[in-house]
């Protein structure tokens, strides 16, 4: 294989791949323009199995998004919507609070709650939902908010995002998920969500989450207007953050899903360019412990060849998924924790369940 890559002319990467060196912008494009998809795969296996061997991680959580009612209406969203809207909802507290009870006879280790920017919902709202959890299940974690939903949550509390996030976790936030940075180019924002919070404001906003000791994931958004360069823009802004921080845990490359959104006439991306974002990602993303193959986005069978691409984890049980589904996606809205173990073991990998910092649950091997 080896032989093949040189061959393809990627021998110098190949080279800094195995010397443990970083790859330049330069290298990153000449990936993403590789047509060799098996020859980008075993490049990504080497960093892959080095840093993560044959475990393959998943978590047993629980999605919640109290809200679908949003004042940003980005172009690429199908999940929200404006409050006269007849698909608009809120949750109130007890309906959160009745969403976790429902599932306390499951073994679940996350809560992962993240939902619209609501114009009329109070700071203390934020504080009581996850007060609320706590109260139903004391010893859930609790991934929530945005990197853009703090932002708002500081704008209403009328504090700095350093005191928010400090009010939210006495709360009970526990992490913040990577959704929101979609890709970071001025251009595209422009194009798809002007009302959204900078590129720049979002890693800063991880920065700070990061100094407080609070753990973020990392995402982009691709196969819509954006460009390769644009891409590798987007994933050098994170390399340079977790070179400062080190304080991601994982990059999510997230499939656009374009049905029911106003780029509706985008085709949606194909499992060769699924499986090139993730494998670039690991190469790219030295830094960056583990790359997540998110099988909600890319479906159970392309996330189980992203294993032999450079993700080690799948996410998890994601029970109930909204977001995605109301973008047109075909995948369950939740998987059962059995299907993962056979899953990741069928795909010739070791099935370690996590929590949400990647503490060790059950290695099933």
């Amino acid at each position: 294989m080896e032989k093949i890559i040189r061959e393809r002319g990627l021998g110098n990467i190949l080279d800094k791949v195995k010397a443990e060196e970083r790859l330049s912008l330069d290298d990153g494009k000449r990936l993403y323009e590789c047509d060799d998809i098996l020859s980008l795969g075993y490049l990504a296996n080497i960093v892959r199995n080095r840093k993560n061997g044959d475990n393959t991680y998943f978590i047993y959580n629980q999605h919640i998004n109290y809200s679908n009612i949003c004042t940003n209406l980005c172009k690429f969203c199908a999940f929200g919507c404006e409050k006269d809207s007849d698909l608009a909802y809120e949750m109130s507290v007890e309906d959160v609070k009745q969403k976790v009870r429902e599932r306390l006879s499951e073994p679940i280790s996350e809560v992962h709650m993240v939902g619209g920017i609501h114009p009329d919902l109070p700071f203390e709202y934020y504080i009581e939902i996850l007060k609320g959890i706590k109260e139903v299940k004391p010893e859930i974690h609790i991934q929530a908010f945005t990197c853009v939903e703090i932002a708002h949550l500081a704008g209403l509390a009328g504090k700095s995002v350093a005191a928010t996030l400090e009010l939210l976790r006495a709360a009970g936030l526990g992490s913040l998920p990577g959704g929101g940075a979609e890709v970071f180019s001025t251009r595209i924002r422009e194009i798809t969500c002007e009302k959204k919070i900078s590129g720049n404001e979002w890693l800063e906003i991880s920065k700070i989450a990061h100094r407080q000791g609070l753990n973020t994931n990392a995402t982009m958004l691709y196969g819509h207007i954006e460009t390769i360069e644009e891409r590798l823009e987007h994933l050098a802004a994170l390399r340079e953050t977790q070179d400062e921080t080190n304080g991601f845990l994982a990059f999510i490359p997230l499939a656009f899903h374009p049905q029911n959104t106003k780029m509706s006439h985008i085709s949606k991306t194909t499992g060769i360019s699924d499986l090139k974002n993730i494998a670039v990602a690991r190469l790219f993303l030295d830094n960056f412990p583990h790359i997540k193959a998110y099988w909600v986005m890319i479906g159970p069978k392309i996330a189980q060849l992203a294993l032999s691409f450079g993700a080690d984890d799948m996410d998890g049980t994601v029970k109930e998924e909204v977001i995605t589904h109301m973008a047109g996606a075909e995948t369950e809205q939740a998987i059962g924790s059995k299907t993962l173990v056979r899953l990741i073991k069928e795909a010739g990998r070791i099935p370690v369940e996590r929590d949400t910092l990647y503490n060790n649950i059950e290695v099933f091997s």
